[in-house]
């Protein structure tokens, strides 16, 4: 029998005692596509994301990539794990005064030895991948400009690419249009949509524009309470299951 690539058992974080950001989740996620996670705000989702990679430390459950358990790893073993991960932060979480390639060869830091990155001195076939990553996302113009000169747009570009770079079995993406305009979005997500598909990689975006979710994701969980209580197609996302995860459909434009 195949294993899903990515399996979350019974997974459970509490900050404080007796109080549940995330309740008994489980899923499994299996091949590429991208998967959009919605929700209102507090309800989890930014947990769960955190608690894939160890950013967070689940209180109990476990989450499995490829059959090994990434919540037992500790030391090496969980950095070699996590290296197989990829982030792509709200925030963007770029070096500001590097350069845009200096930050995309961040991205092989996994590989390359601390000696060896501080003194710039990377492996010439990885700046190949970069400068090409760079011609995909459009930003080769860019390469050594600063990233605190970046548009939010940009920055979040080479901040896709830096995850990219890792060679990654999974992406994640936090809230990756939370801070861009409508158009900017749209292109984000069109990115993130063909990172997926020609990496053969599945792509999990927390987010909040219901929109976008149903427009790009090839499916959709949605949380409430900090459980899941939608897991399906966009076209399945009907009013009464947006008032199951956002309790109401007030907001909905009419």
């Amino acid at each position: 029998m195949t294993l899903p690539m990515l399996s979350i058992q019974h997974l459970s974080k509490s900050y404080v005692a007796g109080r549940l950001v995330l309740n008994d989740i489980n899923l499994n996620i299996e091949g590429a596509g991208l998967v959009a996670i919605i929700g209102a705000s507090g309800t989890g989702k930014s947990t769960l994301i955190r608690c894939i990679n160890r950013l967070v430390e689940p209180s109990s459950g476990s989450v499995w990539l490829d059959g090994e358990n990434i919540t037992a790893l500790k030391g090496d073993a969980l950095r070699k794990m996590r290296s197989r991960i990829g982030m792509v932060f709200q925030e963007y979480n770029l070096v500001e005064r590097l350069s845009v390639m200096e930050n995309l060869l961040t991205g092989v830091l996994g590989k390359t030895s601390a000696w060896k990155a501080w003194r710039r001195q990377f492996d010439p076939a990885d700046m190949q991948r970069a400068w090409e990553m760079l011609g995909v996302v459009g930003l080769q113009d860019f390469a050594n400009a600063r990233a605190d000169s970046l548009s939010g747009g940009q920055r979040q570009r080479v901040g896709i690419s830096r995850a990219v770079m890792q060679h990654p079995s999974v992406l994640l993406a936090d809230e990756p249009t939370s801070s861009l305009d409508p158009k900017t979005s749209v292109e984000i997500m069109e990115l993130l949509k063909r990172v997926g598909m020609t990496k053969n990689i599945p792509v999990l975006v927390n987010m909040h524009d219901v929109a976008l979710a149903k427009r790009f994701a090839d499916r959709i969980i949605g949380m409430h309470g900090g459980k899941v209580v939608f897991d399906g197609a966009a076209d399945a996302l009907t009013d009464d299951k947006l008032n199951d995860i956002y309790g109401g459909t007030s907001w909905l434009a009419q």
